[in-house]
């Protein structure tokens, strides 16, 4: 996925050596994916968002929500609430989440 590539989601994590760069890996996936689904983006901007390419008012705000799911998940990775991850998301998602951008 070239949305966030794992060396902004290390840097992002501060995480300097390579150790876990395929863990890291799967939760930006998981976490693309999980805010995706709670924006209700449609196949079109996934792929477009995906392939890294710009949504006018949607990329930066997506940014924002993937980096903080993938830091919950990453800190999170033994007893992560998803419940309380959701409804972070759904708030910081709103705007897309309800078609207002």
């Amino acid at each position: 996925m070239s949305f966030i590539t794992v060396d902004d989601a290390k840097t992002y994590l501060r995480v300097d050596s390579s150790d876990e760069d395929a863990l890291i890996g799967v939760l930006l996936d998981s976490a693309f994916i999980l805010c995706a689904d709670v924006a209700r983006l449609t196949e079109e901007q996934r792929s477009t968002l995906s392939n890294g390419e710009e949504l006018e008012g949607i990329s930066e705000v997506m940014r924002i929500a993937v980096l903080y799911a993938l830091g919950y998940l990453y800190e999170h990775r033994e007893e992560a609430d998803h419940h309380d991850l959701a409804i972070t998301l759904r708030s910081l998602l709103f705007a897309i989440r309800e078609g207002v951008w």
